[in-house]
């Protein structure tokens, strides 16, 4: 059984994933949505990736170049720009310091009165 994720949450942290995908190696968009998918993202569709990483390509983050593919239209390859190498570490320590902040919180014991 696959747990869904909070969309929500989702699209906070999908840009920051795309980034540390597409530096472990380049790709094309549905080979991307596959291995967000093999990570466990299942819910996650063509139609918020290919968005965002259109965006992050205007954002100079990415770099694309087309191959001929056997299977059909030329594949857009994406890989990172050295920008985009910068942002991935950025927002790397960003998601760090975040979910240590919330984890601190949630660790706290909660008690009888709390809330009420």
């Amino acid at each position: 059984m696959t747990e869904s994720h909070d969309p929500q949450l989702l699209k906070g942290v999908l840009s920051l994933l795309l980034l540390h995908l597409i530096a472990e190696r380049e790709s094309y968009g549905y080979e991307v949505v596959q291995r967000l998918q093999a990570a466990g993202f299942a819910d996650v569709l063509e139609g918020s990736v290919y968005p965002a990483l259109n965006r992050l390509q205007r954002d100079g983050l990415l770099g694309t170049r087309l191959v001929p593919s056997p299977a059909g239209p030329a594949r857009k390859y994406y890989r990172l720009s050295e920008q985009g190498r910068r942002a991935l570490a950025e927002s790397t320590a960003a998601w760090s310091r975040h979910v240590a902040g919330v984890e601190a919180v949630l660790a706290r014991p909660l008690t009888a009165e709390g809330g009420h």
